[in-house]
């Protein structure tokens, strides 16, 4: 891939003996691992391996120049169909992957509004850039007829077109054009992962976990089975599960599938965005949940990504019993975002796992006790460590304490991150409000109807508050699902008297857009999250 292509291919009749040779002498087995090749434009006019690899991988990208040595978005794998055809004739299992790229200048005009996020904001447009890129990669296949079951998105420092890596913001915004990738291969019918190592992931990233998105880990130029058959096992750069690992011998690069996976088709993973809590239907747009009063039973409004709800659709009944409820985001880790509950009669904390197409897996206690909460928020990662938290306010002390999630649904010591939070009567986790990649809490105090904004500093603390609203009393409910309008900045709801639902969007540069409304009726919802 790009790590690997600079050098140039020669060899390929040894490097295919040397697949044959870890083919014969693999251990008979219900799932022996199985060895391939990924191949792409250094191959051009080479004879390509013969039929012994058992599987094949195919970069959809070219370079930019003849003698540049990787290929970059936007530019195709100049001999793409004849390995389609190879690939097909031989009856190969296949699958493919795609470069990704920061954009250069062009590329960001050209690109910036072709993606259905917002483009009034850089955020959104770096994220219509990588949708972008992923609608360049469906061409590319449907050009070629090629229909592989996954696309592989290769993730790692490019010396033709860098990633811009000396900032936390550079790496936030590195990840804003990762997930359009994501969001483009999805919308184009495709399942996806990750390829990369490491210190590529991190320099790029800074360490991002999306533990639900498979993952394809190189060990470099490594021979096998050593260090490249222990990415196998070993925690992957960004949290998911490795089905495959690679190893290179200096000519071609090697692969080879992690027991139990046998290079089978995959499903497309739940959305992953930057901050997330509310994205409960996996269409990659923020929702909102509500309880009826009446009735108990929970509804899912599903966000169009333009600022408005459509109609509430239940999906689940009896919860009349929980006192709280709550969108932490992923809390245990497999990808899909879960629903935190208090249980009324006991204090027990129920987490409600999210299956990702809005609806339920069994839900698991994780916790007792917690009846002497008064609020309980979802930050999101409020400690820095990439892992999903939650916020509690204790009601006898007014103490606000930091339950760090462990990212497999349990938790790490708590932590005193605040006193005196007794004067707020709403307290909501937005997630990123003010644009500095760290999560942070916005609360409504009783005595003014001031609304503020209390910045988390990334490390489980507090930067000096703001003032960022008045006149917020009337309201009977405030509330946060997050960026609803798509420009990836995290918006409000609240509640008036009559019962109508408003939109209050942010924009990145800390001020509001005019309120919209988005729904009426809702004084018979009495959770609203």
């Amino acid at each position: 891939m790009g790590h690997h292509r600079r050098r140039s291919i020669v060899g390929l009749a040894a490097a295919a003996a040397c697949v044959a040779t870890l083919v014969s002498t693999a251990p008979p087995a219900a799932a022996a691992p199985m060895f391939g090749l990924d191949i792409s434009w250094p191959q051009c006019g080479k004879e390509l391996p013969s039929p012994s690899p058992q599987f094949v991988i195919v970069g959809l990208n070219g370079p930019p120049a003849k003698g540049t040595q990787q290929g970059l978005p936007f530019i195709a794998n100049p001999c793409l169909a004849d390995q389609v055809a190879w690939v097909k004739a031989n009856a190969k299992p296949s699958q493919a992957y795609t470069i990704a790229a920061y954009p250069t200048a062009g590329q960001f005009v050209t690109h910036r509004a072709d993606g259905p996020w917002s483009p009034t904001t850089k955020a959104g447009q770096l994220s219509n850039v990588g949708y972008a890129e992923a609608t360049y990669a469906a061409g590319s296949l449907g050009a070629a007829g090629f229909a592989p079951p996954v696309v592989w998105i290769d993730v790692e420092p490019l010396a033709a077109q860098p990633w811009p890596t000396a900032t936390a913001q550079q790496r936030l915004e590195n990840r804003y054009v990762l997930e359009g990738l994501m969001r483009g291969l999805r919308d184009h019918g495709l399942a996806y992962g990750l390829y990369s190592f490491a210190s590529g992931w991190e320099a790029i990233t800074g360490s991002w976990r999306v533990p639900g998105v498979p993952v394809w880990a190189t060990a470099g130029r490594l021979d096998y089975p050593g260090e490249a058959l222990a990415r196998c096992t070993q925690p992957s750069f960004s949290g998911g599960r490795v089905l495959l690992s690679q190893w290179t011998d200096g000519q071609l690069d090697y692969d080879r599938t992690c027991e139990p996976y046998a290079f089978t088709p995959l499903a497309v993973p739940a959305s992953t965005l930057s901050g997330a809590t509310a994205d409960f239907n996996g269409d990659w747009n923020n929702d909102v949940l509500a309880r009826v009063a009446a009735t108990g039973d929970l509804r899912l409004y599903a966000g169009t990504g333009r600022g408005a709800l459509t109609a509430g659709v239940r999906i689940g009944a009896g919860w009349k019993g929980m006192s709280a409820l709550e969108t932490p985001g992923d809390f245990d880790g497999d990808g899909p975002l879960d629903v935190l509950a208090r249980e009324a009669s006991t204090g027990s904390l129920w987490l409600y796992r999210g299956n990702g197409r809005g609806g339920w897996l069994p839900r698991v206690r994780v916790g007792t006790g917690w009846n002497g909460f008064s609020a309980i928020v979802g930050p999101g990662d409020f400690s820095g460590d990439q892992r999903v938290d939650l916020l509690a306010r204790e009601r006898a002390t007014g103490y606000l304490w930091l339950y760090p999630g462990n990212g497999r649904g349990g938790w790490l010591p708590r932590v005193r991150v605040g006193s005196g939070w007794n004067i707020f009567n709403a307290i909501v986790g937005p997630g990123d409000l003010n644009g500095d990649g760290r999560a942070d809490v916005v609360a409504r105090e009783t005595a003014t109807g001031y609304l503020w904004l209390y910045p988390g500093n990334g490390n489980g603390g507090w930067l000096p508050r703001v003032r960022i609203g008045s006149g917020w009393g009337s309201m009977t409910a405030v509330a946060s699902a997050g960026d609803l309008n798509g420009d990836r900045t995290p918006d409000l709801l609240a509640r008036d008297r009559s019962g109508v639902l408003w939109l209050y969007p942010r924009t990145a540069t800390g001020s509001w857009l005019p309120r919209v409304r988005v729904g009426g009726g809702w004084n018979g919802i009495n959770a609203i999250f």
